[in-house]
């Protein structure tokens, strides 16, 4: 039976792609935006209203009636306009993650990926190959796959396909991972990111002991404890040279475009493997979705044939473009794990580094600051620059007792060239003035569209 629903936020990264998969199961859609009431991405909106989206003004003119089905993200404020008019309308008011929960668990087969870093790579990885396969998987992204946009697709973190297969990513930051019930359940690794190490243990070993399989990572201590506490039958784990792993990969090579490896499975045969995403990470990322395919019974030659032409997420290590011998790259890393990651899947080949690193708060600043001091000192070569702005920050009453300058002269101390300048925009006029042929920049940062506008921008002015 169809049902009428209002998203609150339905630009959001998250929410768009949620409303297309309810769409097309045959529900009306309606829904506000702030964005949209401000002007901004116009053409986003554009695109929903071609699509046969109803918009309204952010202002709960839209909710009217008690059988809309209004969905909030995470936070419900009873501030917003939307959700005041919702609950005077006796309106049903959902989160984004107890709607997606839903449509997850109503599916016969699910796939849940799970972890600190690499879930939307190998989400995205997951369901190139069961697309290619023939599968037809509904597929719920946090990030653009590249292999699914296009001009009509230009929101492509979601891929609509039919309701017995359900892939998504799932986040352990708000808790909302405790909602789903996956058939495989996929965790990358787990280190400190949002919550408490006793928190991550407790919603990942749940998450992990309702699945009928686990895909574990040997490499990462947390998750390899993990699959000490699972029945033997329940788990495939993989690895970088583990020989204990069912799933390993051996002999990497990296390429500029991207990674060479053997992979060997447990008592079996060996299979050449060419990714045309770069570094070490993705190699992982790819024994991560291979475990989860073959979970579902997809031989691993055709999985691995079609990760060949995986071409990899939006804004992870994205190549912007190349000008006047300077390369732009724009990256998603915004904590300490995707970050040692990035710089050292750069550091791969030759060529200094201008790291521009927005911080996505004061608060990550604070509880990572030894680590964000650590990883960059660590792995920064010594004409290496680190360029950070502050963080965003919207206002309210986030601690700012930890600020760009305390991590900027925590890795000068370390011997390491980094500035904190106070604006995003002086960040560029320095990278300008000081890149020169040979040289990288790349752009990291979360929770910031704006970022891959400033990278563009960034490579016309070189």
């Amino acid at each position: 039976m169809a049902n009428d629903y209002f998203f609150c936020g339905i630009g959001g990264s998250g929410m768009l792609p949620l409303a297309m998969i309810v769409q097309a199961r045959g529900n009306r859609i309606e829904g506000s935006d702030r964005s949209r009431d401000q002007g901004r991405t116009p053409d986003k909106f554009a695109w929903l209203e071609a699509h046969g989206v109803t918009l309204h003004p952010q202002d709960g003119s839209g909710v009217t009636r008690a059988d809309q089905i209004v969905v909030a993200t995470g936070a419900i404020e009873d501030t917003v306009p939307d959700i005041g008019a919702a609950r005077a309308a006796g309106a049903t008011i959902k989160t984004r993650p107890e709607l997606l929960s839903e449509l997850f668990n109503a599916a016969p087969t699910s796939i849940g990926v799970a972890g600190t870093s690499g879930k939307s790579t190998i989400t995205g990885m997951i369901a190139w190959i069961l697309h290619e396969a023939g599968r037809a998987p509904t597929v719920m992204n946090g990030a653009v796959m590249k292999n699914f946009a296009d001009a009509d697709h230009p929101f492509a973190s979601a891929l609509i396909g039919g309701p017995d297969l359900f892939v998504s990513e799932v986040d352990e930051s708000d808790g909302s991972i405790a909602r789903y019930d996956p058939t495989v359940a996929v965790v990358s690794n787990i280190s400190l990111d949002h919550k408490s190490m006793e928190e991550l243990r407790e919603l990942f070993g749940g998450f992990t002991g309702r699945a009928t399989m686990a895909v574990l990572n040997l490499d990462n201590p947390e998750t390899a404890a993990l699959a000490q506490t699972l029945p033997p039958e329940k788990v495939v784990t993989f690895a970088l040279g583990e020989e204990s792993a069912t799933l390993n990969a051996h002999d990497l090579e990296p390429r500029p475009t991207g990674m060479r490896f053997t992979l060997t499975e447990q008592g079996g045969a060996r299979h050449p493997v060419t990714l045309n995403v770069p570094g070490a990470h993705n190699v992982a990322n790819a024994l991560a979705a291979l475990g989860a395919v073959r979970a579902l019974g997809v031989p691993l030659d055709q999985a691995t044939a079609a990760l060949e032409t995986f071409s990899g997420i939006r804004r992870r290590m994205e190549v912007v473009g190349t000008a006047n011998g300077v390369t732009v790259i724009d990256d998603f890393a915004h904590n300490p794990d995707k970050i040692a990651a990035t710089l050292k899947t750069l550091h791969a080949f030759d060529g200094r580094l201008l790291i521009l690193f927005q911080p996505h708060g004061f608060g990550p600043l604070k509880l990572m600051k030894s680590e964000f001091i650590d990883g960059f000192a660590g792995l920064m070569r010594e004409d290496d620059v680190l360029l950070m702005p502050e963080p965003v920050y919207y206002g309210g009453t986030t601690d700012r007792s930890v600020n760009s300058e305390d991590i900027a002269s925590g890795v000068r101390a370390a011997g390491r060239k980094a500035e904190a300048l106070p604006t995003r925009d002086a960040c560029g006029d320095r990278i300008v003035d000081l890149a020169r042929p040979g040289d990288r920049v790349i752009v990291m940062g979360a929770r910031d569209d704006t970022l891959s506008v400033f990278a563009a921008d960034l490579l016309a002015r070189l």
